[in-house]
């Protein structure tokens, strides 16, 4: 005789394993309350701090943070530790959202708000739900992901049409290419798609688009009220 019963086994752990779901969309809602205005900072975790990107990424956010703006990262080393630095150094709230991976992913230093999570897409909807604006440093197949889900999400009017800037126009360029030469080419994206990048070579760059763009919304959301 089996020991269990499989379909009722996993019934059971499916049921749970909701709750637990539920119960990281709770905390990170409660933990990351009151964090606005931020920017959320993608990039590769293989980057090294004698790098320097990363020094270009520190201040990035150390700039954006003298403004006001929290950064968000996703809380591990390489581009996400240079964000959490310059942020940290602004004294901003220096956001980090680690995921737990077989390989563990220690939280790096500068985060002053930190909160790990089990499943990758709640931590997805975190990493968007407060930012005012996306930055995409060079990275690997993580950064190509969340890249994409962002303007997939903006392009279907799930999330506000927010800046996503991608840093580093010589690594990016390759992606751009084929993105126009094929995908753009035989239809499967609109010229409007493309619109939705900047493309950006240095934190002056950055800063200037984040904070323009930001400016330009609350000026419209005041004449909203207005009328």
């Amino acid at each position: 005789m089996p020991n269990g019963y499989e379909i009722n086994e996993l019934t059971k752990t499916e049921s749970w394993r909701m709750f637990r779901i539920i119960g990281e969309f709770v905390e990170g809602f409660d933990r990351l309350s009151g964090i606005e205005p931020a920017v959320t900072i993608y990039g590769s975790a293989r980057l090294k701090p004698e790098e320097p990107l990363f020094a270009r990424v520190e201040e990035v956010a150390y700039r954006l943070g003298q403004l006001g703006f929290s950064v968000i990262t996703g809380g591990g080393p390489g581009v996400m530790e240079a964000a959490n630095k310059g942020a940290s150094r602004a004294g901003v709230a220096s956001v980090g959202l680690n995921i737990e991976l077989p390989e563990e992913q220690v939280c790096n230093p500068y985060t002053t708000k930190s909160v790990t999570f089990h499943h990758f897409y709640v931590r997805k909807v975190m990493l968007v739900r407060y930012a005012s604006a996306f930055i995409v440093m060079p990275g690997g197949l993580g950064t190509m992901d969340e890249l994409t889900e962002v303007l997939t999400l903006i392009q279907t009017h799930k999330i506000k049409p927010f800046p996503v800037i991608m840093f580093d126009s010589e690594y990016w360029k390759g992606f751009l290419d084929w993105f126009k030469q094929m995908t753009l080419s035989k239809g499967f994206i609109s010229p409007e798609d493309l619109n939705l990048l900047i493309v950006c070579d240095s934190p002056e760059e950055v800063v200037n688009t984040v904070q323009t763009w930001y400016v330009k919304q609350e000026v419209a959301g005041r004449k909203a009220l207005l009328r």
